[in-house]
């Protein structure tokens, strides 16, 4: 909960000083009138006669991102940047959504210099400007202090009205930072950057698989579902290497795919949600610095060299590398929602949005708490459609695109878990088997290089003739396993690191033994 009594304080307590006018050559103080005209004069602008409620307007309904609809799609590795709004109307926020956040940055943090404002909304200072101009009529902030070199650099209080309005404001919604993108922006960006986009051959996707070993054919299978950009099932026994799979084509996808953008929130239906996930996305620029230019050090001449640029990008969004998100057997129905925070009146974007333009991995498919019937009806539409459709917390429903490499991954039988109309939507379909001797060996001298302990062919001659020729399959994961207890063990014993036929045994023994 905020503390409105300390905030206040906050945003009242410091001391007014005297402001200095452009007018005056001298920097001698002018009155608040001539300031307010130097700072605030606004030629053939209309201005609003009344503040009206703070609420937000309903959010146009965005047209529907179904494939018959859809704009081109970029063919290339690097999707368009965003670029920097040069106005309200431009930014796809109404005057008192940009009003609101002012409010509520002044609320929190009390007086703020004008380019302080807009840092904190990511949003070129013009833009800030008009709900500045709009609170300022409005008598809801005042100026406390400014210098010569420019409006931006002038301190901005909240005065009792506006305190009021911020309680109002945060009463509706609690969300402060960046300032939201329309949907319908976030549509076309995501349509930009799918997986289908990328640029994928034989070479740049066995870089993604440089530390496994494979089996053979097995990336001729994977290729083309990475260049459909479709669903893909994997199955097969457990330990093989189905989840190290999806990473590698994380991997692919991080090295030359390309980077993409994502918002830190959009907003829909009055409503906001967050997208941008430090726990997920890997950011590529430097968040802290993509304002630099809007340093309050460097002071307005800076936000004017940007102002100047061609194409300036849009800071509400941030540049990260394809996300690879993977969910296991917590995996619940609800996850998959949007999901609701009473208390801030906010949403915050399920995984698998969070996860457009990059891989969304299902781990142990079957072994969710919910049935798999009802979680393979979940994802029959979206599969179909590339298209999800999440609720708010009013009833309406927002759509937004299903933009991924989906995986499932099972080590089920795939005939108990799935039917043929579901099956008929995953496109691909591949079976990770176990490995043979020979990929075995290679598995084997890998890990053995991965642990750094000599290799010996010793080891694999004592693994088939006393347990996989005699019946027990082998698995790609009994390398690095087997080789992890070795080492326990040594370390345990202090001794040098050695696969002896009486270790090897041991390890087998603690490993394989029948419980």
């Amino acid at each position: 909960m905020i503390d409105y009594g300390s905030a206040d304080s906050a945003a009242s307590g410091s001391p007014r000083r005297p402001v200095a006018g452009g007018g005056n050559p001298r920097g001698a103080p002018t009155s608040g009138a001539d300031l307010y005209s130097q700072l605030f004069q606004m030629q053939g602008r209309d201005r609003p006669a009344a503040f009206p409620p703070v609420t937000q307007p309903p959010a146009a309904t965005p047209a529907q991102p179904s494939p018959a609809r859809r704009s081109p799609r970029s063919v290339g590795r690097f999707p368009q940047t965003p670029v920097a709004p040069q106005s309200l109307i431009q930014s796809g926020l109404s005057l008192m959504q940009i009003s609101e956040l002012i409010l509520k940055q002044l609320y929190l943090q009390g007086a703020l210099l004008g380019i302080d404002i807009a840092r904190q909304a990511r949003l070129p200072f013009n833009v800030v400007d008009e709900g500045l101009v709009f609170l300022k009529d409005e008598k809801c902030i005042e100026v406390a202090s400014g210098d010569l070199i420019g409006r931006v650099s002038y301190r901005f209080n909240l005065t009792d009205l506006g305190r009021v309005r911020a309680r109002e404001a945060f009463e509706q919604c609690r969300y402060v930072g960046p300032a939201p993108v329309p949907l319908d922006a976030y549509v076309r960006q995501c349509l930009e950057q799918t997986v289908t986009g990328t640029i994928c051959d034989a070479d740049s996707l066995l870089e993604g698989f440089r530390d496994l070993i494979i089996r053979p054919n097995l990336l001729n299978e994977l290729g083309p579902a990475v260049c459909s950009g479709r669903s893909i099932f994997i199955y097969g026994p457990p330990g093989n290497g189905k989840t190290m799979i999806a990473k590698g084509l994380g991997r692919f996808l991080n090295t030359f795919g390309g980077e993409i953008y994502v918002p830190y929130a959009i907003h829909a239906d009055s409503g906001i949600v967050t997208i941008y996930d430090p726990t997920i996305h890997v950011a590529t620029d430097n968040g802290d610095l993509l304002g630099a230019e809007m340093e309050t050090t460097a002071g307005p001449n800076s936000e004017r060299s940007r102002l100047l640029q061609d194409n300036p990008p849009d800071l509400r969004w941030r540049r990260i590398k394809r996300p690879v998100v993977i969910t296991g057997g917590e995996l619940t129905l609800e996850m998959l929602d949007l999901r609701y925070n009473s208390v801030g009146n906010f949403y915050q974007a399920p995984l698998h949005i969070k996860a457009n333009g990059g891989v969304f991995l299902i781990d142990d498919f079957g072994r969710q708490i919910v049935s798999p019937r009802y979680s393979l009806n979940r994802w029959i539409l979206p599969l179909e459609e590339k298209v999800d459709y999440l609720t708010l917390a009013t009833g309406r429903k927002m759509s937004v695109p299903f933009e991924q490499l989906i995986i499932f991954s099972t080590n089920l039988d795939p005939r108990e878990l799935v039917d043929e109309a579901f099956l008929r939507r995953i496109r691909h379909k591949i079976n990770i088997g176990t490995p043979d001797r020979s990929l075995f060996t290679e598995i084997f001298k890998l890990s053995c290089h991965q642990h750094q302990i000599p290799f010996a062919s010793d080891a694999v001659d004592y693994l088939y003739a006393t347990f996989y020729d005699q019946g027990k399959p082998p698995r790609s994961s009994d390398p690095r396993d087997l080789l992890e207890i070795v080492q326990a063990i040594c370390r345990f014993r202090n001794q040098e690191v050695l696969l002896s036929h009486d270790l090897i045994a041991e390890a087998t023994q603690r490993f394989f033994c029948q419980i």
